[in-house]
């Protein structure tokens, strides 16, 4: 298990659109492996490669299911709409209400470089809409409507 450190708001890589992947090596297998690592570790229903600071076009996502690794994802149909609280691994302690489509489609490559099509509705849905405009230098915020709001602790007993 290896984990990466997550870029926080404020780190100007989280603002800068990311590359194309072209093929598939060694080093970007272990990245996608600690990406869901770093991912698993914190809690996380996705991440997108920037917000380990690498600007490749790569996000995983698990709402739950299984794991999704897609790779220069496009969204190419949304329907529907849903209004609700969304966080971020890069702004931690926060969340924000935000409205994404109820459903979306993307296509990308999965992690043997073939065309995948994934359609996902309500948390899989707002997850890749999420990732992906991490890709594009978009942070949840840009989009909150209202306020900020600090995460509710969570105690053990």
């Amino acid at each position: 298990m290896s984990l990466r450190t997550i870029r926080v708001e404020g780190d100007e890589i989280l603002r800068k659109s990311s590359k194309e992947i072209q093929v598939m090596t060694p080093r970007l297998r272990r990245l996608i492996s600690d990406m869901l690592d770093t991912m698993y570790e914190n809690n996380g229903v996705g991440l997108a490669a920037v917000q380990v600071g690498i600007l490749k076009r790569l996000v995983v996502i698990d709402t739950g299911d299984d794991p999704h690794v897609l790779i220069n994802p496009k969204i190419i149909a949304r329907s529907g709409s849903q209004t609700g609280s969304e966080g971020c691994l890069s702004i931690p302690g926060k969340s924000g209400t935000v409205t994404r489509p109820e459903e979306v489609t993307v296509q990308a490559l999965n992690e043997n470089m073939e065309e995948i099509t994934l359609t996902g509705s309500g948390l899989l849905a707002r997850a890749i809409c999420h990732e992906c405009d991490h890709l594009e230098g978009q942070l949840y915020v840009d989009l909150v409507e209202g306020e900020l709001v600090d995460d509710e602790e969570e105690y053990e007993d």
